[in-house]
């Protein structure tokens, strides 16, 4: 045996301990061969002074999703490695929805051999629901997952979201997908997306073997979940004092992981990946020690990453160098033995990503869009209806259900005279041409418009707008660049992100993506849009899986009773057509 690196002079984190303990690290090849303060028999090929600097095992992000960042495989895991994370399970249902089980080897193929270590979770849920309330491009069903479960990268069941089928119809497709990873290996973890189940009805998705949740919840729906054995991820919108004091004093740790799940690329840019939410823990008052426990040995085991989450003799050699542990300023990242990012590097990517087949750049199947595309017809020639409004909440994604009632004119709904906005969600995989329509309140826009094939999850084109005009403007960018985000108003374009990979991802380095997103974001926000995350509420108003009601090309969708309703919802004075 040969040390390839000795470093000296370290805060090293004992991950069994959960302390820091001063120490010199041997490296041999990819793994840690020694960690101590011992004289060695050998001498090393290199040695690194840490002069007194914290080292800590690399961060691993258990529930995360690449293409919610818009970036391409291979920008991404640049941009992970220097925010310190060396291993990511990468749920791809989002290319699989447009490309399936070809989008998935193709994104397992362009991030091969890179900064990171990315292990993929086979999505359960693609569609998230069915054909007869969304259209998505693909499918993934039984002999796709088979394909899968035995792949080198594949590493657990991703998240199950179509819950209410799981406890409705014991031989739905989501849970024929269970049993098939039960029989076929039962050493994957089943992952899950329960927002706001309780009680017997949480109780009959554990029963069905789904172990984890990373989704928004009250303190009690956190603590139903740890006392019923429940591994809980929690991302930036449940990092709350609450929670980590409730989990801390119930003694937890180990029972619940930091992960980023969707991560917006300007926020990538700015502040950075899971280190973000490691910082942001200890701000709250998650004691140092706990955080990179939660962000490194806890994921770890719960994905059963046997050798990584730990500094230790035979462990693979993933490490962070820390200047300042709670600042958690990084200075150098090593994946596998290999130093991949140090303080001060140069940002370096290719100017454009091709490393998707040709016709992933091409998949937005729609013809440019008319006015008469916008129009709202009525069954009654003049008078009134009173109609269901989408009402967007400034704290959250769910959308709740209103009313209003709304003039017609000429057999039209006159919306553009009313403070709503008009959505559609259009078809564009080429499959039907369908197209759904709703009214949108709350907290949306009060000015000019929005579009984009970033529509979770069967990205599909919606658009979202105070006048027809703004909305054919910012429809037909998108539709013209192959897929992206548009921003509009009286007639001028204002910020625009294109995505021609899949509709859903860019081909550019993510300082220049992080700067078109951050225009797109700072435009919706100028056009009335409030909310924590202006993109993401946007994005998600198509996610039938999402409380409480949502809109895809099939029409208006009631999540809780997982079915269609209409848009009007009484005739009031009329004269019918």
């Amino acid at each position: 045996m040969d040390i390839d690196i000795l470093l000296t002079d370290g805060k090293i984190y004992n991950s069994y301990l959960k302390k820091f303990i001063p120490g010199n690290i041997a490296v041999s090849g990819d793994r840690f061969t020694y960690v101590g303060m011992d004289e060695l028999p050998l001498t090393p090929q290199c040695t690194v002074d840490l002069a007194g600097q914290y080292v800590i095992p690399g961060l691993i992000d258990c529930h995360m999703h690449i293409e919610s960042t818009m970036c391409a495989p291979r920008t991404f895991m640049n941009g992970a490695a220097r925010s310190g994370v060396t291993t990511l399970i990468a749920e791809p249902h989002e290319i699989a929805n447009v490309f399936g089980l070809a989008g998935i080897r193709a994104l397992m193929q362009s991030a091969q051999d890179g900064p990171c270590d990315v292990r993929i979770a086979i999505p359960s849920s693609v569609p998230s629901t069915n054909d007869a309330l969304e259209t998505a491009g693909a499918a993934i069903e039984n002999d796709d997952v088979e394909a899968l479960m035995h792949m080198d990268q594949v590493i657990c069941l991703g998240e199950v979201m179509n819950c209410r089928e799981v406890i409705a119809d014991a031989h739905s497709k989501t849970n024929r997908l269970i049993r098939q990873i039960q029989h076929g290996r039962p050493d994957f973890s089943i992952e899950g997306h329960c927002p706001r189940f309780v009680g017997w009805e949480l109780a009959q998705l554990l029963y069905r073997g789904i172990r984890s949740d990373h989704t928004d919840q009250s303190l009690e729906g956190l603590a139903q979940r740890a006392a019923n054995g429940m591994f809980i991820q929690l991302q930036e919108k449940t990092l709350k004092k609450e929670f980590l004091d409730y989990l801390m004093e119930n003694r937890l740790s180990g029972r619940f992981a930091l992960v980023t799940d969707d991560t917006m690329p300007d926020d990538f840019m700015r502040r950075g990946q899971l280190n973000h939410l490691v910082r942001r823990s200890m701000e709250l008052g998650l004691a140092p020690e706990e955080a990179v426990y939660a962000a490194t040995y806890a994921p770890a085991q719960h994905m059963g990453l046997r050798d990584k989450g730990a500094i230790a003799p035979g462990r693979i050699a993933d490490f962070v160098v820390l200047s300042d542990l709670r600042a958690f300023e990084i200075e150098r990242v090593w994946r596998a033995g290999r130093q991949v990012f140090a303080c001060g590097e140069a940002w370096e990517e290719p100017e454009r990503d091709t490393s998707f087949p040709a016709h992933f750049y091409r998949s937005v199947h729609l013809a440019p869009r008319s006015a008469e595309d916008f129009v709202l017809r009525a069954p009654i020639a003049e008078g009134t209806v009173l109609c269901r409004i989408l009402e967007v909440q400034e704290h959250t994604t769910f959308v709740a259900e209103g009313r209003a009632e709304l003039p017609v004119r000429g057999g039209v709904i006159d919306w553009e005279s009313s403070p709503y906005n008009l959505a559609c969600v259009f078809e564009r995989h080429g499959k039907n041409g369908g197209c759904g329509m709703a009214l949108v309140g709350g907290t949306a826009l009060t000015r000019g418009a929005a579009a984009t094939t970033y529509a979770h999850d069967s990205h599909n084109l919606l658009v979202l707008g105070q006048t027809a005009a703004d909305m054919q403007a910012a429809a037909n960018a998108v539709i013209e660049a192959q897929g992206g985000f548009a921003a509009v108003r009286d007639g001028r374009m204002q910020a625009f992100a294109p995505l021609p990979i899949a509709g859903i991802l860019s081909d550019r380095p993510l300082p220049v993506l992080g700067e078109q997103i951050a225009h797109v974001r700072r435009a919706l926000t100028e056009n009335g849009y409030r909310h924590d995350n202006a993109i993401m509420s946007f994005a998600t108003l198509a996610l039938p899986v999402s409380p409480d009601i949502k809109l895809t090309d099939k029409g208006i969708v009631d999540v809780r009773r997982g079915e269609i309703v209409s848009l009007i919802v009484e005739l009031r004075t009329a004269e019918r057509i």
